[in-house]
């Protein structure tokens, strides 16, 4: 009866049914499967640390050449003065010297495109800090202006390849959801750049007026030679190895900056549906070149936001306010050199610290609030500026304020503007024309830079210092129209899926203008009858 009531027709030696026993084993390897549980939590965890790291350091390591960049706005603005003094120039070389960098970086920004689409953006990044390399040592060494403009062409080739790729490979990299704050590496290290030229003017400027600036020149050498370490730690892109049919190569990649494998399979089937579209028969025999000269609806609308974008950066006097911060506190007042560069430090370091800022808000806030965040202070920053020049004239007072103004300028910039304007032409174009057009970008970016950094000087003469704020207030102003009626926000979004939505939108466009026209076309026919 007792076999019969226990359900099983055997008996263990203890006499407790072998059922009961049974039942007891498995309450007990419970234990054992929350423990495989803490453990599979404990991988994981120890995955998604190990991921972010090695991401983050991919991030760093591709923002290095943007270091050069900011090292030479930084230390141009106080090695002028020596140069000037060491090699006799004047007024008008001074401004070519500053300002032919950036015209010529748009050479770099162009050939880096095409060139990154042939070799890799990783090798592109390197090609960028050996050309930089041989610029800053003509640089250091030139016997004169000759030689120096020599330098100042290849640092500016060097840096025009460098600025241009970074974004590009930090984004492709990147995993959606942090994807905005890494791509604000770059603007990040640049801001790190800027403050060290500053330090750098400051640290050397008691040196001879031969050697000092020669040896701020030199430091600047420094940043490419730990890219050459970098060559060995970061992976190429996932997505130009996909375009080279390496898929293996990329799914490696991608397990390396994804956490989740899902999520790798799924990004990873999203680039090749991207790229077997853009190796299409209908691309085939249709250069990238006239597709970015004659771009389809949704291309040109990507163009019009990603260019007029890099516009607005420039054109509201960003690099002119750095580069020629020690001028603008001459008008206010200040007389001393050294106290010159010791004012253009406290510019340097709030420019880095507020790039944090956009750190921290940018995949939370999104890029179209920063940007309006960002252009509404520079406009009244810029503004204020202008007035207190006009209203005061000199003295501790305007000095004070000028301090407050260009360092709010800077914050405000370094919050949006700055580097929101990277990520996001680095984000919205397609991936068959994205390296192409992100260096149209860069070349419109530095276009811009070169002209204000070469006019500054002259235009300031001509309507004073205080008139140019004013020009570069109403500037602002337009940027902040831009940025209402253009940009789009693309946070927490795919770049395939960007690509889709500006597709989209295009198409709802043509359906709304479609609907329109039938319901105009039926008010006629009723006019008609009526």
């Amino acid at each position: 009866m007792g076999f019969q009531e226990n359900g099983n027709g055997d008996m263990g030696m203890s006499g407790i049914p072998l059922g009961a026993k049974n039942k007891y084993k498995r309450m007990n390897s419970e234990l054992p499967d929350d423990n495989d549980d803490v453990l599979l939590q404990q991988q994981q965890e120890e995955r998604r640390s190990s991921t972010r790291n090695y991401v983050l350091a991919c991030a760093i390591f591709a923002s290095l050449n943007n270091v050069l960049l900011g090292y030479d706005v930084g230390v141009m603005s106080g090695a002028v003065i020596f140069i000037k003094e060491d090699l006799k120039i004047s007024e008008v070389q001074v401004e070519f010297l500053v300002g032919i960098l950036s015209i010529i970086s748009l050479f770099g920004s162009l050939g880096g495109g095409r060139t990154s689409d042939i070799i890799g953006r990783k090798w592109t990044m390197a090609l960028a800090a050996v050309i930089f390399q041989m610029g800053g040592l003509t640089m250091t060494l030139a016997p004169s202006y000759a030689i120096l403009m020599i330098g100042r062409f290849l640092a500016g080739i060097g840096i025009g390849f460098g600025v241009m790729i970074s974004p590009i490979y930090i984004a492709e990299i990147s995993p959606n959801l942090n994807r905005g704050s890494l791509t604000t590496f770059p603007e990040i290290f640049i801001n790190v750049g800027i403050m060290l030229g500053y330090v750098s003017n400051y640290a050397f400027s008691g040196l001879s007026v031969h050697t000092s600036w020669r040896v701020m020149l030199a430091v600047g050498i420094l940043p490419s030679v730990f890219i050459g370490f970098a060559l060995f730690v970061i992976p190429e892109s996932p997505r130009w190895l996909v375009m080279q049919n390496r898929v293996e190569e990329a799914r490696s990649v991608l397990l390396k900056t994804n956490e989740d494998e899902k999520e790798v399979e799924e990004r990873l089937a999203e680039i090749q549906q991207a790229a077997g579209f853009a190796n299409s028969e209908k691309y085939e025999e249709k250069p990238v070149w006239r597709e970015l000269l004659f771009p389809p609806p949704p291309l040109r609308r990507m163009l019009i936001t990603g260019l007029g974008i890099q516009c607005f950066q420039q054109i509201s006097g960003i690099d002119a306010t750095v580069y020629y911060s020690p001028e603008i506190f001459q008008a206010a007042g200040i007389e001393d050199n050294s106290k010159l560069l010791a004012a253009t430090v406290a510019v340097g370091i709030t420019k880095t610290i507020f790039i944090l800022v956009a750190i921290i808000l940018i995949d939370k806030l999104g890029r179209k609030p920063l940007l309006m965040i960002s252009t509404i202070g520079m406009t009244v920053c810029l503004f204020c500026m202008g007035a207190t020049l006009v209203l005061f004239g000199k003295g501790s007072f305007v000095i004070a304020l000028a301090i407050l103004f260009v360092c709010g300028n800077v914050a405000f910039f370094s919050v949006g503007l700055g580097p929101v304007c990277w990520v996001l032409t680095s984000e919205i174009f397609p991936l068959r024309v994205r390296a192409q057009a992100s260096a149209l970008g860069a070349v419109a970016n530095r276009v811009c830079s070169g002209l204000v950094a070469m006019s500054f000087l002259s235009v300031s003469e001509t309507i004073s210092v205080a008139g140019t704020f004013f020009l570069f207030s109403g500037i602002s102003a337009l940027a902040i129209a831009f940025v209402v009626t253009v940009v789009p926000e693309t946070k927490g979004k795919s770049l395939e899926q960007i690509e889709t939505m500006f597709q989209n939108e295009y198409e709802s466009q043509g359906k709304e203008m479609e609907l329109g026209d039938v319901e105009q076309l039926v008010k006629n026919k009723t006019d008609l009858t009526n």
